[in-house]
């Protein structure tokens, strides 16, 4: 996956128009984006957005943002969208690896109450947006087999700290923040999990937006999650990789095997050693989920 996008879960007109996006899933909100007394509506909607959408083949992955683990609503939200077998669940204010067991065992009981395959339904935590999480990001490994990615978001942790704005005049993020990022970056690859990219609220701004892109896939990042439909296709292209460095990537994989057992190998002029590997095997890996 390369592209994340939001839609809010009590418009199916949104809904529809997020399924041409381009975006390689849709996080169907029930939580920021849908007003307290629009809740139940929503459920209802994303429920029968998911039953109708759930034999399509050619569709996005289909995620439901629920309400968090203390706000009282998750088990409602759970009631009315797992019996249509979403893709995934995306869990909002997690505060470390135990708050995924969590909802792990709340998806357990209704995967075998619906008939739904067992562990199936897929994670991914939104894990800093609170200082509480920021601090619990080292906490992921081992927490769940559902999680499958981690992602951080700096709107609702500035609100947590009170701060006047989370970035400078020129749209780069102030320090509280990067560390958010990097963390997440760290906490994920220690969890052996994708790390995903917060949004980019300024959606008028490509020129932005793709070099926030451009920095996250340099650091680590896989993917970017998005707010408007206009950003997917900035989001995809800067997600998905080259030809260029396909090709760079298979001469490095070839090399280690046309010498196996070396710790350094020779590729057009570099001596590339174990790391070099890695990084090679993981973007051909990325290449072929985009394919």
């Amino acid at each position: 996956m390369r592209s994340l996008l939001f839609v809010p879960g009590d418009s199916l007109r949104k809904l529809e128009k997020g399924l041409g996006s381009g975006a390689d899933v849709l996080l169907i909100d029930l939580e920021d984006s849908v007003a307290l007394d629009a809740k139940e509506e929503a459920r209802r909607i994303t429920a029968a957005f998911l039953a109708e959408q759930r034999q399509e083949a050619r569709r996005p992955r289909l995620f439901v943002r629920v309400n968090g683990l203390t706000t009282g609503l998750i088990d409602e939200d759970l009631d009315d969208v797992m019996k249509s077998a979403p893709d995934g669940i995306v869990l909002p204010k997690t505060v470390g690896g135990p708050d995924v067991a969590h909802l792990g065992a709340k998806l357990a009981v209704r995967e075998a109450e619906f008939g739904l395959d067992d562990g199936g339904t897929r994670i991914l935590a939104i894990a800093t947006e609170n200082a509480a999480g920021v601090f619990a990001l080292g906490t992921f490994a081992g927490a769940s087999h559902r999680l499958m990615g981690l992602t951080w978001g700096g709107e609702d942790l500035s609100a947590d700290l009170g701060a006047e704005a989370n970035r400078t005049h020129d749209g780069v993020y102030t320090d509280p923040y990067r560390l958010a990022r990097s963390l997440t970056l760290f906490g994920a690859a220690a969890a052996g999990i994708d790390a995903i990219d917060s949004v980019f609220t300024n959606f008028r701004d490509m020129d932005g937006l793709e070099a926030e892109c451009l920095t996250a896939r340099r650091d680590g990042f896989v993917a970017k999650m998005a707010i408007h439909p206009a950003q997917v296709p900035v989001i995809n292209e800067a997600f998905t990789p080259s030809a260029e460095a396909i090709e760079r990537a298979q001469s490095v994989i070839e090399a280690f095997k046309a010498h196996p057992g070396a710790g350094v190998v020779g590729v057009n002029g570099e001596m590339l050693d174990r790391p070099h590997l890695l990084r090679a095997e993981r973007l051909l890996r990325r290449a072929g989920r985009v394919a």
